[in-house]
């Protein structure tokens, strides 16, 4: 059985537009540099997702619509 701590949201960065609607959707792990554009909380492209963390990262995939985020284990 695997646990959704293993699992992370993950950005490209060369398909993101800077639209916003992710960190609108997941504030909580999705910060806006100075331009605008997406980093993960702490200042990356990836971060580890909790338990607590999932919906709010699963938020953040659906709304982007240039499919720039995505979840893996």
């Amino acid at each position: 059985m695997s646990s959704s701590d293993d699992r992370a949201l993950v950005l490209n960065p060369i398909l993101c537009d800077g639209r916003g609607l992710c960190q609108e959707a997941a504030p909580d792990l999705i910060e806006l540099d100075e331009w605008g554009y997406p980093l993960m909380r702490g200042g990356g492209l990836r971060i580890r997702l909790s338990r607590d963390d999932e919906q709010q990262a699963r938020a953040a995939v659906q709304s982007c619509p240039k499919l720039a985020l995505h979840m893996e284990r």
